[in-house]
């Protein structure tokens, strides 16, 4: 334990001393809230008020604080996960650079290494999406506040819990690489393809059947939804007490991928985070196991 405090420390360090990596993860959730308010906030507001009945009109902070917290929720889905694959360097690093091979000749086992590097990813990125919640949250209070403080404990238990998903699937994805070329690479791949794959670029009721159906076996998908339910539960009630039907606001939540399916049958958020329990548990037994191998060779 002692030796994987020590390692953890370490790679900590090492990521929080290169200023321009640690500022670019920094950096990408302020920059996707402004392209979101840029690009995405009249479309979202123009989809939701379609959803409205004929001569009703809503009050302007509950559409508002309903359109940012959609914002907020797609873009805290993206960055958990991808700013792991950018914290995730100091595993390629260490080869790239020929630091392993003093690890080779060490009394450090292998898969406490391995360790190291997937809890002091967990750590760092942690700390970058935290930040992000918080300013998410700023963002939500300027435009309509609703949540309330079990909300917020809900968003920042979704948060760890997608984080931890997204550092052991880095730690997967990242393990055969071994040059920093191939390790920005795959970064660029799964930044530009993870908000699609998950939903949070554009609702999955866009995509056709069939590739509805294939997206509901991802995990990516209703870590999306659970974000989404969390975020958008109060709004939803403030919207039936100004007087919106049932029948619209669950139109609504089904057009948001609020209400996701599997298999048919409707997944409640309890499932949602359930499930992302069980995906996390299996590629962390599949990093071990990856580990175990590499410290046999």
């Amino acid at each position: 334990m002692k030796t994987m405090l020590i390692l953890m420390h370490r790679h900590k360090k090492l990521f929080f001393k290169d200023k321009g990596m640690f500022l670019s993860s920094l950096i990408t959730p302020v920059i996707l809230i402004v392209l979101y308010m840029t690009f995405l906030d009249q479309i979202y507001h123009n989809n939701f008020v379609a959803y409205m009945p004929k001569n009703f009109s809503l009050p302007d902070c509950i559409i508002n604080a309903t359109i940012a917290s959609q914002l907020v929720a797609s873009l805290l889905a993206v960055t958990c996960v991808t700013v792991t694959f950018s914290v995730n360097m100091t595993m390629v690093q260490d080869y790239a650079l020929g630091i392993r091979k003093d690890f080779d000749v060490s009394p450090v086992k292998k898969s406490i290494l391995y360790l190291s590097y997937l809890f002091a990813t967990i750590l760092n990125s942690l700390i970058v999406n935290m930040i992000a919640l918080i300013l998410g949250l700023v963002y939500i209070a300027s435009r309509g506040w609703y949540l309330q403080f079990g909300d917020v404990l809900y968003l920042i238990g979704d948060v760890i819990l997608l984080v931890m998903f997204g550092a052991v699937l880095s730690g997967i994805v990242c393990f055969p690489l071994r040059t920093q070329g191939a390790r920005n690479a795959v970064g660029t791949i799964v930044s530009a393809g993870y908000g699609f794959l998950c939903g949070a670029y554009m609702p999955l009721h866009y995509f056709g059947t069939t590739l509805q159906k294939v997206m509901s076996f991802f995990p990516s998908t209703y870590a999306t939804s659970l974000l989404k339910n969390h975020f958008l539960e109060c709004p939803f009630i403030k919207m039936q007490e100004a007087g919106v039907p049932k029948a619209v606001i669950h139109e609504i939540a089904i057009s948001l991928d609020c209400k996701p399916k599997f298999m048919g049958h409707l997944v409640r958020t309890e499932m949602m985070a359930l499930m992302l329990v069980v995906a996390t548990i299996v590629l962390c037994i599949l990093y071990l196991f990856l580990s175990q191998h590499a410290s046999k060779r």
